[in-house]
């Protein structure tokens, strides 16, 4: 049986994670590991860690063993996250129609994010927003979905 995480712990990882960093997460342990991209490809490498100080030899060594450990999965990214469904899904279950409306139509074409951004702003529901994509429902959804029982 698993350990339960901690849910800050989870959250924090997805926040740590950039274009050029992954954070894994142990699905036994709840142990939560950011992996760069330069440590994964040299991890992944034949090439000896000789010449590297100390401090990179130690995270390529960790990077071998989360990527080795198939109890390690990755947290998802903010692509994954699919952002834009949140949008939509926010859009959606605004009671005001004209709020709907022109959230919806911020959604469409180039710009997205920015125009919904926008309309955030102009309709004063930044905090309706903050509060419907909060990290921890992100993260609580991805743990339920993976099987991966956490407390608060």
């Amino acid at each position: 049986m698993a350990l339960p995480v901690l849910l800050r712990e989870v959250v924090d990882g997805l926040d740590t994670t950039t274009d050029s960093i992954r954070a894994y997460i142990n699905r036994k342990t709840g142990e939560v590991v950011p992996v760069s991209d330069d440590d994964a490809e040299l991890a992944e490498s034949d090439e000896p860690l000789d010449d590297l100080p100390q401090w990179q030899r130690e995270a390529v060594e960790e990077v071998r063993r989360v990527l080795d450990d198939h109890d390690f999965i990755f947290l998802p990214s903010q692509f994954e996250i699919h952002e834009w469904s949140i949008m939509e899904r926010f859009a959606q279950s605004q009671p005001d129609e004209e709020d709907r409306e022109e959230l919806l139509y911020a959604l469409h074409g180039r710009g997205a994010f920015r125009h919904f951004k926008g309309a955030l702003n102009r309709l004063r529901l930044w905090d309706d927003w903050n509060q419907f994509r909060n990290a921890a429902d992100i993260a609580i959804e991805f743990l339920e979905s993976n099987g991966i029982p956490y407390r608060r």
